[in-house]
């Protein structure tokens, strides 16, 4: 017998794999073109875990919606961790851009479909 995700499970998986994006992104940085063995390893099973979880979210929930914000959450949180961890420019541009980013994927994500109806 199949397990099957209700739609706020499926939100949840999806958000759990867009913060697993933004894990390995920065993890790829860290790692120097994969010299680093920790953060190739890190990068490796975030990437394969983010993958993973939204391959599982989309078979609850439109591909496009889905995609798109977990995309938007890898986007935002690299860009945001950039200019944190990595001292990368926070300007005012930069951060309109992401308020836009963010803007879509939450639309996205209220208009969604429901995927059962």
């Amino acid at each position: 017998m199949a397990f099957v995700l209700s739609q706020t499970t499926a939100w949840v998986i999806l958000i759990v794999a867009g913060l697993m994006e933004i894990v390995w992104s920065i993890g790829m940085k860290y790692s120097e073109g994969f010299t680093k063995l920790g953060p190739s390893i890190i990068t490796f099973v975030g990437a394969g875990l983010s993958f993973w979880l939204l391959a599982a979210a989309v078979k609850v929930l439109p591909i496009g919606t889905a995609y798109a914000v977990w995309t938007g959450i890898g986007a935002v949180g690299a860009a945001a961790f950039g200019m944190i961890l990595l001292k990368e420019p926070a300007t005012v541009a930069r951060i309109v851009c992401i308020v836009l980013i963010v803007a879509g994927t939450a639309g996205l994500k209220l208009l969604a479909p429901d995927a059962n109806a």
